[in-house]
């Protein structure tokens, strides 16, 4: 199949030069790479179009041509579109491949492969790979993609000479298996095998330039690609512990179900104990109780009671139950400011030792039977931080199916920081049965809804690419900076909130509407949740925010399986005002509003059946009711992911020749 050498669409380039192109992954070495070859003849220009900068410079007779770091070529940013034309129009291309992520960066050589584009692969940083124990086998690494494959150390241009004198070796490769008749269906019509490629890649400016329209095959592709990417790593990268740092072996116990797991429960179990435990007994003990309860409260209800009567209308209002200076300062600033700030110091901890996307590495698996990859848990542990920012945070994954899936399940099944620092704070005292029983509703209900929505929706999960930072102590500065920041941002969004939830609830208390509403919602909150018809004032405050709800909840008299039934849901409740704006932005008008309704349903459905399966076990108090409920919930997740299997076995799949 003919390859098309089409003109670069840089200035200086002589004619009959050829055009030898660098390729790769974003700090893979490419630049020392150009240097070396160029040496000081470089040119530097805007690429047509765009702002960006393209260098180029001669290379005896030939020109060598930079190209952003991309990780893959197409038409999503200006970056990729430049590569790709660049790519496209070369007469071959030096591959600059990083051997610590080889995993990664091989998807871009084989799509480049793929284009039919004669490829020479630097193989670099295997310093730095055999530090971390892993071995390469660069010989067979070549034989599998069909293109010379040179170890390289580009900081101290090791194997630099051996590229230079074997670009004349440089081959089409191996393409894809699969693909091959695909593109000859099309090679014949556009004269090039990299431009039929993506056309089939759904790549519409490439497609426009032919007058076609773009394939529906890219993400068919892209799994076969990773499919054949990743039965290369299987042969050709070996781990070892020869070598290796102690840093770099506990970054790959972390990958590893059997020491990751256990691992991520040690991190969790060490994160519930600080925050649920010490600074939800003890910490919030001492600010809200001894300072706001008993100093603060007192000392405001004084001065304002000095000015009107507590009990006007807006003494109620400012100075009541539910007062603006009284009820919001104590559950901002007594309550929930260190439960918050805790929760920002462990999510800081987790950033910046790089554990974070190792734990989107380990979960991988397990995300992509409720429709999302590993990459999903960014998002969704984020979620716990604050929905608002998760859900504008899930345009990372890779589908729009995915972001589906994942604004779904972070209105649903996520509380917020302060949400889940009340709710731990209460757990941690109706013991260990009823916390597993919290844990395994919520824990099924997001398996069941996002079963679900996997099997609904067409399509499947796009396979994860991540970048794993080398695992290292956190530094303490940029810790707390990083915990001080986004815990001011919590109080700057979260203050106007309870402000107005307050507002609202006192004008409710004033004019009696509250007590209707609660005699209204009494089916629903005593008959089905089997709470007093109080909690109704906790749900009413939960619409405004969750963390205001479950914080309501805190200052009522309940019993363990009460307060279970009441945390679940007030977990499960509509998401707050600032999330639910969120969502109707980043999703469709009528997606956000079924969301918002189904939060509904969901959050009293499940709170009712498992006080009525309690109440159906006999009401024990004991372990017995608990583990009653947790065995039924197994059986409906059980029951729900092998029916949706069963839904999707006859699906088709595969691509349309």
């Amino acid at each position: 199949m003919a390859h098309c050498h089409g003109p670069v669409g840089l200035k200086n380039i002589p004619e009959g030069a050829k055009k030898i192109v660098l390729a790769g992954n974003p700090n893979t070495g490419k630049s020392v790479f150009f240097n070396y070859f160029t040496g000081l003849y470089v040119d530097v220009s805007n690429y047509p179009g765009t702002t960006l900068e393209i260098s180029h410079g001669r290379f005896g007779s030939d020109v060598i041509i930079d190209t952003p770091g991309v990780y893959g070529i197409s038409s999503f940013n200006d970056e990729e579109r430049i590569a790709r034309d660049i790519i496209l129009s070369a007469d071959m291309v030096i591959s600059v491949v990083d051997a610590v992520h080889l995993e990664r960066d091989l998807f871009l050589t084989q799509q480049v492969i793929d284009t039919g584009v004669p490829v020479i692969m630097a193989l670099n940083m295997v310093d730095e790979a055999e530090r971390q124990g892993l071995k390469v086998d660069a010989d067979l690494l070549s034989d599998l993609l069909g293109i010379p494959v040179i170890p390289t150390v580009a900081v101290q241009r090791k194997g630099f000479s051996e590229v230079k004198e074997r670009l004349a070796d440089a081959k089409t490769g191996h393409m894809t298996p699969g693909l091959e008749p695909l593109i000859s269906r099309l090679a014949n019509r556009v004269g090039s095998q990299g431009e039929a490629l993506l056309v089939l890649e759904d790549d519409p400016l490439v497609a426009e330039r032919h007058g076609l329209k773009p394939e529906n095959h890219r993400e068919e592709i892209y799994l076969m690609r990773r499919e054949r990417v990743n039965d290369v790593i299987k042969h050709v990268l070996k781990e070892s512990t020869e070598g290796a740092t102690f840093g770099s072996l506990l970054g790959r116990w972390m990958l590893k179900p059997a020491t990751g797991l256990p691992i991520l429960a040690l991190a969790l179990y060490a994160m519930y104990y600080v925050i649920g435990v010490l600074i939800a007994g003890t910490v919030v003990g001492f600010t809200e109780e001894t300072i706001m309860l008993e100093k603060y409260e007192p000392a405001v209800r004084g001065i304002v009671g000095q000015l009107i009567s507590a009990e006007s209308v807006l003494g109620t209002i400012l100075i009541g139950e539910f007062g603006l200076l009284t009820m919001t300062i104590t559950y901002i600033l007594g309550l929930l400011m260190p439960l918050v700030i805790g929760f920002y110091f462990f999510l800081s901890l987790f950033e910046d030792s790089g554990y974070l996307p190792r734990i989107a590495t380990l979960v991988d698996r397990l995300l992509t039977g409720v429709g999302l990859n590993g990459r999903g848990v960014i998002p969704l542990i984020l979620g716990f931080g604050c929905v608002t920012m998760a859900t504008i945070t899930t345009r990372l994954l890779g589908s729009d199916r995915e972001r589906r899936i994942a604004v779904l399940l972070l209105g649903l099944t996520i509380p917020c920081s302060a949400q889940l620092g009340v709710i731990a704070g209460l757990l941690a005292g109706v013991g260990g049965w009823y916390v597993a029983l919290y844990a395994m509703v919520i824990f099924t209900v997001l398996v069941i809804i996002g079963t679900i929505m996997d099997t609904l929706l067409p399509g499947k999960s796009t396979d994860l690419l991540i970048d794993l930072p080398p695992l290292r102590l956190p530094r303490l500065d940029n810790v707390l900076k990083k915990t001080g920041t986004k815990s001011y941002n919590f109080l700057k969004e979260a203050f106007p909130l309870f402000a107005l939830g307050a507002l609202i609830i006192s004008v409710f208390q004033v004019t009696g509407i509250l007590e209707f509403l609660q005699n209204l919602l009494a089916p629903l909150t005593v008959g089905w949740l089997k709470l007093p018809k109080e909690a109704a004032t906790a749900f009413i405050m939960g619409i405004v925010r969750r963390d205001f709800g479950a914080a309501g909840l805190s200052n009522m008299v309940l019993t363990p399986e009460q307060t279970i039934a009441a945390l679940i849901t007030i977990t499960l409740f509509v998401p707050c005002i600032a999330s639910i704006l969120i969502i109707f932005k980043e999703r469709s008008k009528k997606e956000a509003a079924m969301i918002w309704g189904a939060s509904w349903a969901v959050a009293f459905l499940v709170g009712g059946i498992v006080s009525q399966l309690h109440s159906a076990f006999g009401g024990d108090g004991g372990y017995t009711g608990a583990l009653g409920i947790i065995l039924a919930f197994f059986g409906m997740t059980l029951a729900t992911v092998i029916a949706c299997r069963l839904a999707k076995r006859d699906k088709p799949r595969g691509i349309a020749g």
